[in-house]
């Protein structure tokens, strides 16, 4: 039986950047950051395994991954180029004051593609992270 997610996936561009911008930008705890060895199993080659989450919510990591984790050269191209484009929508993230988290974010350099507005089901941003994947920032009201 499942009982819970414990970790998601999010593609990144460059995991340096990405890190930079989870942990110093948006506020997220480090959790993980090794590197994989080519011996590891199943791999193939190395990679590097980079995790961050929420500060209140330990239980939740996110795997910022390199397109190149688990795929051939190939798909690791287009999956840069859609990356790039802001093809991938990554979640909602809930906040207690979706104003401010945008005031704050905005202030730290955050690309917002909508301000803060009313929907039926509270009020939401969206921005981008640093490699093009959006986010929705929402407030239950």
């Amino acid at each position: 039986m499942i009982t819970r997610l414990s970790h998601a996936g999010v593609l990144v561009l460059d995991q340096d950047s990405a890190k930079r911008f989870y942990t110093e930008v948006l506020g997220f705890t480090e959790r993980v950051d090794v590197v994989m060895g080519a011996d590891f199993e199943g791999a193939g080659r190395g990679f590097r395994w980079l995790t961050v989450s929420p500060p209140g919510q330990p239980d939740l990591e996110f795997i910022l991954a390199a397109p190149e984790m688990g795929h051939d050269e190939q798909t690791a191209s287009q999956l840069r180029e859609l990356i790039a484009k802001g093809a991938f929508g990554g979640g909602v993230w809930e906040a207690d004051d979706c104003r401010k988290t945008f005031e704050e974010l905005s202030g730290r350099g955050v690309t917002f593609l909508q301000e803060p507005a009313e929907r039926p089901y509270g009020i939401e941003a969206v921005f981008r992270d640093d490699s093009g994947n959006w986010f929705s920032l929402s407030q239950h009201t």
